[in-house]
């Protein structure tokens, strides 16, 4: 039963987080009640990691707003829905996977077909052949800068962390299907929002990176918690050994989630369940 909720305080070293309709309210901001409670969480030695579809310099305006990047349990964020882990220390990135051309040179034909345009990533640019009312949503939402590429079909042979296909839901299931049985499990495909079809690489997630880096931090999975309220956090929420769905989750995310907060993500949902049953 995922309403069950702990009977005592939970021993966490490590809380990864989701932003979107997880740790942002509806405005996209972070309370200061949830401020609060991961700034205790960190004081703690808790590790505090963002952990986003986003890519690096998206998530940073939230890194700042948080204001615990320089203390040890901050010093980590994951970008890309799993694809880069970025130690703001050393300012370098110490975890990455790519999705290889071939994937995204046949993702990119079979959206045109649909009549839709595909986008990559750097950690500061986003990229398409040409702009439309997609990309400038997905620009506008990330707050990276967005570049068109004349020549995009030859820029998709360097391999990118990851492609994003922006359009009409209807549409994208129907090129999701598609793309699944196309790729079987040679690219990780989803939907992260209903109008954003995603294209990760291979055996990659938000749950993927947080274990590689909690192994790297020698934090043993019954000490992790992940919170988050979408698909693109299937695997955070599967491999933490606390995976804590939103009260406004999909409802298959409350599902396969060990708990649910008992506030949503306009009520600062997070901080509270921290306050309760972790801090």
């Amino acid at each position: 039963m995922y309403q069950k909720l702990p009977s005592e305080k939970l021993p966490i070293k490590l809380i990864a987080l989701d932003l979107d309709d997880t740790l942002l309210d509806s405005n996209g901001q972070i309370s200061d009640e949830n401020v609060s409670a991961l700034r205790k969480a960190a004081e703690k030695g808790i590790y505090v990691v963002l952990c986003s579809g986003r890519a690096e310099h998206g998530i940073l305006p939230h890194v700042r707003r948080l204001d615990i990047a320089g203390k040890e349990a901050g010093r980590y964020l994951i970008a890309v829905n799993g694809c880069s882990v970025f130690d703001l220390h050393t300012r370098t990135q110490i975890y990455q996977r790519t999705v290889s051309p071939d994937i995204l040179l046949h993702a990119d034909e079979e959206a045109e077909k649909l009549g839709l345009r595909s986008e990559v990533y750097t950690a500061d640019t986003i990229y398409y052949a040409e702009e439309t009312p997609w990309t400038k949503k997905d620009v506008d939402l990330c707050k990276l800068k967005g570049v068109v590429v004349p020549d995009y079909k030859t820029f998709l042979q360097k391999g990118f962390v990851k492609m994003l296909i922006p359009g009409e839901p209807e549409t994208l299931q129907i090129l999701q299907k598609k793309l699944k049985e196309d790729f079987g499990d040679r690219a990780v495909v989803f939907t992260s929002k209903p109008y954003f079809l995603e294209l990760l690489p291979p055996h990659c997630g938000k749950g993927e990176s947080i274990s590689w880096l909690s192994e790297k931090l020698g934090i043993a999975p019954v000490n992790t918690m992940g919170f988050g309220d979408s698909m693109n956090d299937e695997s955070m929420i599967r491999l933490t050994g606390n995976g804590i769905a939103m009260k406004n989750a999909l409802d298959y995310i409350k599902e396969i989630a060990r708990f649910v907060t008992e506030d949503d993500n306009n009520s600062s949902g997070v901080g509270r369940f921290l306050e309760r049953y972790v801090l």
